[in-house]
């Protein structure tokens, strides 16, 4: 589908940018989501705002509605692969979720050598490093290459305004911070997933390059998946059809992520460090563009954006 360009630089002035629903439940504020927990459930409202190098740098249109269906359709269908912690979607934003408690770890999973941000592989190993999140690699590989074998590189969770940091699994296991057992469940879990999230992506005529997890432990100590999976937030997408050709010329993949985002605040001199510059609404409404592309592409849904002010919209849906 090719979205009206008119729409989206309109709702570049109504986009969801804070929420504030008393008696929904203890408020908890993400780099992207509110949360409101009460009685055993977790109410999650995706907003508009885009994070990029650990930082808020704006909203995007009809952001939040793209990753909360993205995420449903993934949960949905890698059921059979993980338990998630999804209950319902209400609203184009909104999802009721079981609460758990949530592993101090963000777990990313990467096939391939790529990325722009200080801890991203690819400039660890253009600096010369050649281990990575414990993983040993070999010397001459290029940029965007497929690894060897896909590797799970964990990271830190930071609190909110703060970087996530690379860790590995023995520094994880030595901390105390999980069990070797409880790790490597989530190492299992977290493969099997990314494995069936390839498979699928390139029936869709896309590269899963790589991905982070969230996961939780529910009231039974059951390990569940929780927070998004396969999103344009938490994924980076290439059209299969244009790697070898882009391998060839020295060039980037074509790419349907959040990518294009960090790559601009980059050519901005940005890299996460001060204030962020201002998103211009071009650039907002190209996002747009690639985040509504990327769903649809993966899902196979045309993305029917709700232009109802989503507040009043929320309010309705949840009866609150």
């Amino acid at each position: 589908m090719t979205i009206d360009p008119e729409l989206l630089s309109e709702a570049c002035t109504s986009t969801l940018d804070q929420t504030d629903f008393v008696g929904l439940g203890e408020k908890r504020v993400g780099k992207v989501r509110d949360s409101y927990v009460k009685d055993g459930r977790r109410t999650i409202v995706v907003s508009d705002r885009v994070s990029c190098f650990d930082v808020v740098v704006g909203t995007i249109p009809f952001k939040g509605q793209v990753l909360n269906q993205m995420a449903a359709f993934w949960f949905n269908r890698l059921a059979d692969v993980a338990p998630n912690h999804l209950i319902d979607v209400p609203d184009p934003t909104v999802s009721i979720v079981r609460e758990c408690r949530l592993l101090p770890v963000e777990f990313v999973c990467r096939a391939y050598l790529t990325g722009s941000t200080k801890t991203a592989i690819w400039t660890s190993y253009e600096s010369g490093e050649r281990v990575y999140c414990g993983h040993r690699l070999p010397d001459g590989l290029r940029r965007h290459e497929k690894l060897p074998e896909p590797l799970l590189t964990p990271t830190t969770k930071a609190e909110l305004g703060a970087h996530d940091a690379l860790t590995s699994r023995a520094e994880i296991v030595e901390s105390g911070v999980m069990s070797e057992d409880l790790y490597d469940a989530a190492d299992r879990m977290t493969r099997a997933l990314f494995e069936a999230g390839s498979h699928f992506a390139k029936e869709r005529g896309l590269i899963l390059v790589d991905t982070k997890y969230e996961l939780g432990l529910d009231d039974q100590g059951q390990l569940v998946v929780i927070d998004e999976i396969h999103t344009p937030d938490s994924s980076r997408y290439w059209y299969a059809d244009s790697y070898e050709g882009a391998m060839s010329q020295g060039e980037d993949p074509a790419a349907i992520d959040k990518e294009y985002i960090r790559l601009w605040l980059g050519e901005q001199g940005y890299k996460g460090d001060g204030p962020p510059p201002p998103l211009s609404d071009e650039v907002r409404c190209e996002a747009a563009r690639r985040y509504i592309q990327a769903f649809e592409q993966v899902s196979g849904v045309r993305f029917e954006p709700d232009t109802e002010n989503p507040i009043t919209r929320i309010r309705r849906n949840l009866e609150i």
